[in-house]
């Protein structure tokens, strides 16, 4: 399989889901997300039994390649307010399963997330936010410091947890946008610094309805991120 058969599927059920959320078959727009949702995440958190293009980069993350330097995204999203645009391959999953464990949690559900102290500490992280602001060195020094098996169970904690969110969706969770106290309580846990780079999130995510959370936090935010490590690493070709 090569990258484009890959991405097809994707890019498709990610259309369907998009018009859906513009309707109220609320029993259609569960079943898109948590479709949409599998497709970008490894196969173990849906339980999936084909590789997804997120086992393809977890895969050889694992092989020892944590450190490998990739691109921070394919075009410029947010790199603007970014702090580096070329991260170790571990950055990228850090930063997109923070996001997703801090807007699914405290934005969709309002509760805890799933991060806390032991996490941090059996991961190895010297932050406790999305690592938006680092720069190069600061990116590169952090990718040395993290435990890879801690981090993918932190991953898949996550998602499993996502998940269960995305079942119990309402209308109302689609239509309505998190009060400003659940936004800025990502601030007060550490979730974002107050470093222009990193506390915009805030601003854009106090912007997007529960709909929003699901197209960009939940899903396609990953495919802001695991294309560049596909692009620049031989994980695929056209014999796969």
């Amino acid at each position: 399989m090569n990258k484009e058969e890959l991405f097809a599927p994707i890019r498709e059920r990610y259309g369907e889901l998009k018009k859906a959320l513009q309707g109220t078959d609320i029993e259609k727009i569960r079943k898109l997300t948590l479709e949409v949702h599998a497709m970008v995440h490894p196969a173990k958190i849906s339980g999936r039994t084909e590789k997804t293009i997120a086992d393809y980069v977890l895969d050889y993350m694992m092989q020892g390649n944590q450190n490998a330097i990739v691109p921070r995204e394919d075009f410029d999203v947010d790199l603007h307010y970014a702090g580096t645009r070329k991260v170790p391959m571990c950055w990228q999953f850090w930063h997109t399963y923070r996001i997703e464990d801090l807007v699914s949690n405290i934005l969709m559900a309002n509760q805890s997330q799933i991060f806390n102290a032991e996490w941090q500490k059996k991961i190895g992280a010297s932050i406790t936010d999305t690592g938006n602001a680092l720069e190069f060195n600061e990116a590169a020094a952090f990718g040395k410091e993290i435990d890879v098996l801690a981090l993918r169970d932190y991953m898949i904690a996550v998602g499993k947890n996502t998940r269960g969110i995305l079942e119990t969706l309402t209308l109302e969770h689609i239509q309505s946008m998190a009060p400003l106290e659940w936004v800025m309580k990502i601030l007060e846990e550490g979730g974002v610094t107050t470093d222009l780079r990193s506390v915009w999130l805030l601003t854009y995510w106090g912007r997007l309805t529960g709909g929003g959370m699901i197209l960009t936090p939940m899903t396609d935010h990953h495919m802001m991120h695991l294309p560049p490590c596909l692009n620049h690493l031989p994980i695929l070709d056209d014999t796969i």
